[in-house]
């Protein structure tokens, strides 16, 4: 397995994940299939492109598998901090360290970009593995959003997390 940061080019392999993402886990991400397959790849050229957005790839047997998404805070007051956002691996790739793999990415990327100390995510309540994940990551809870996403008439909890580096 190999971990890059995904550049321009890697837009198509990217959205084509990120749309069975959302058909696979729904109610992992507030984005849905619908509106994000009204999107095109050009739209992740364009953030691959950015030097606050860092969406790392990971690639098995040159295909990409799983990625992550750290954003940096634009904002003075928030400069200290760092967002994951948009973590998946296809399922048929789960329990390999994948997942782990890129948190590890993401974490030490966030220690090199400078002023930063804290890393924020939210994660939906019934995604234990996930949760499991970012704990054995140094992540801790601070905070419930109770009924933060509604698909139909069904309500997701997300749990609010940090690491402070």
């Amino acid at each position: 397995m190999k971990i890059i940061r995904l550049k321009p080019e890697h837009a198509s392999d990217y959205y084509q994940l990120r749309i069975e993402a959302l058909q696979n886990s729904p109610e992992a991400f507030a984005s849905s299939y619908e509106e994000e397959v009204r999107q095109s790849a050009a739209k992740y050229e364009t953030r691959f492109g950015m030097d606050d957005s860092y969406t790392f790839g990971a690639f098995q047997d040159g295909c990409l598998v799983g990625s992550v998404t750290l954003l940096k805070e634009q904002l003075k007051k928030l400069s200290h901090r760092v967002n994951i956002v948009a973590m998946y691996v296809k399922p048929e790739y789960r329990g390999f360290g994948i997942a782990a793999a890129l948190m590890e990415k993401a974490i030490q990327t966030a220690r090199q970009i400078g002023e930063v100390e804290q890393i924020h995510l939210t994660v939906v309540s019934t995604n234990t593995r996930a949760i499991k994940l970012y704990e054995k990551n140094g992540f801790t809870l601070y905070g419930t959003v109770n009924q933060s996403l509604k698909t139909g008439s069904n309500y997701v909890d997300e749990l609010l997390m940090v690491r402070f580096l």
